[in-house]
């Protein structure tokens, strides 16, 4: 490996992890090695590794829980910084302050246990609060946009810089922000939410589970990425790809659920590239017998050979 990782090896130490198996650190349990690897256990931590990364020209991303993205076998060619900066405040007035790498789903429970109402659409949905913000992940009729009131964003624009972006700035839509697609530019630091305070806990408790029950009978367990697809405007992804056939089909070890269609299950022995040829298959296929054009939701990170 070149010297280009020495400033940071000599800024992290051991904790500066070089040829480090990327299948750990997401939910598929898929992906090839990272030349280089940091734990980013503070928002210090976190902007100097992207800004030393930056500032020596090396490729680097984040990832929070790997709940949304496919990294390929061959790996990423640059630095990866797994970001477990997980720690949230609560304010006054239902004002919630929460780092970028906390998990989404253990702050919604959080929330609700202090009387919170606004995040029990959230308590089963993966990844981290820096992903569901850029994302605007949601889920049984709420999403992050009708909670976000402002965003702590370590800029890399001219020189690397923290700005404090209202919702407005998001520019919120359908799984979708100003942020989605600009990695590289920018990463999320933290979150503040509004929330609406006063609820009974109990109830607040009782709502989420019943959405856990729903999301436990209607979609698989197991090593998934959650929902492969966004869903088209007046319909739905798994609905298209059960309709073109293709429900239950499988690539090595990789097939699309037969419980829900729109979520790819590896089942132990899958490929990034098996999970790669059914996201290709799905997307064909119902184009040409439906012609509708199916949109990611996941990202794929690393080298792909069709890109």
């Amino acid at each position: 490996m070149s010297d280009r990782y020495q400033p940071l090896t000599e800024h992290f130490g051991a904790a500066m992890k070089r040829d480090e198996a990327l299948a750990r650190y997401t939910v598929a349990r898929l992906g090839g090695p990272a030349d280089a690897l940091v734990v980013a256990n503070s928002t210090t931590d976190l902007a100097d590794a992207v800004t030393l990364a930056a500032r020596h020209e090396i490729p680097w991303i984040v990832l929070g829980s790997g709940a949304n993205v496919l990294v390929a076998d061959t790996g990423y060619r640059g630095l990866v910084i797994i970001n477990h900066t997980k720690a949230f405040r609560f304010e006054e007035n239902g004002r919630v302050v929460a780092e970028s790498g906390a998990n989404l789903s253990t702050l919604a429970r959080r929330c609700m246990n202090q009387g919170l109402a606004g995040l029990e659409w959230a308590v089963n949905v993966p990844g981290t609060v820096g992903g569901a913000v850029i994302n605007n992940a949601g889920a049984h009729g709420g999403d992050m946009a009708g909670s976000v009131r402002w965003v702590e964003i370590l800029s890399l624009e001219d020189r690397p810089h923290v700005e404090l972006w209202g919702v407005g700035q998001m520019r919120y839509e359908y799984r979708s922000s100003a942020l989605k697609g600009q990695r590289g530019h920018h990463v999320v630091l933290a979150a503040t939410l509004i929330l609406e305070p006063g609820h009974d806990s109990g109830a607040l408790n009782a709502r989420a589970d019943n959405f856990v029950a729903h999301r436990k009978r209607t979609q698989p367990p197991g090593a998934s990425l959650g929902s492969i697809f966004k869903n088209p405007p007046g319909d739905y992804a798994g609905r298209l790809i059960e309709a073109a056939g293709l429900k239950g089909t499988a690539s090595g070890g990789v097939l699309i659920s037969p419980v829900h269609a729109n979520f790819i299950v590896n089942t132990g022995e899958g490929t990034a590239a098996d999970y790669r040829a059914l996201i290709a298959l799905a997307q064909r296929t119902v184009q040409d017998k439906l012609g509708v054009a199916l949109q990611l939701e996941i990202e794929l990170i690393g080298a792909w050979g069709d890109e």
